[in-house]
């Protein structure tokens, strides 16, 4: 199972940390993994490249499926609005897939 974690701080979100594998399909099949694995990569690029946010990323593929982003603590209002927008609407796509695939994905967030 995936477990998605969204780990929100003052008014924002800090973090996020997937960890697993769906399994609902065999490898190169799974759509739930597919799905997770898109919106994941979209989001850490566009941070990365389009908000232009240097984010701390972490990345285990290797060891059961891990990835886990951080955002700094302070930011430029803009860019802050920009990290915002594009973590919400992959918050939201995650959750839409864990409500349809609820046997493959678990969504959850945190308040600090």
């Amino acid at each position: 199972m995936i477990h998605a974690t969204f780990h929100h701080g003052t008014n924002r979100i800090d973090s996020f940390q997937i960890t697993g594998h769906a399994d609902s399909g065999e490898y190169g099949q799974d759509i739930v993994c597919a799905a997770v694995s898109v919106l994941a990569i979209t989001t850490v690029n566009a941070l990365q490249r389009i908000a232009e946010i240097p984010i701390e990323v972490e990345n285990r593929d290797q060891e059961g499926g891990y990835l886990e982003v951080h955002l700094p603590p302070k930011l430029e209002a803009t860019t802050e609005l920009k990290g915002q927008t594009l973590l919400q609407s992959f918050a939201d796509g995650l959750r839409d897939v864990a409500t349809n695939y609820a046997d493959y994905i678990q969504f959850a967030e945190t308040k600090d």
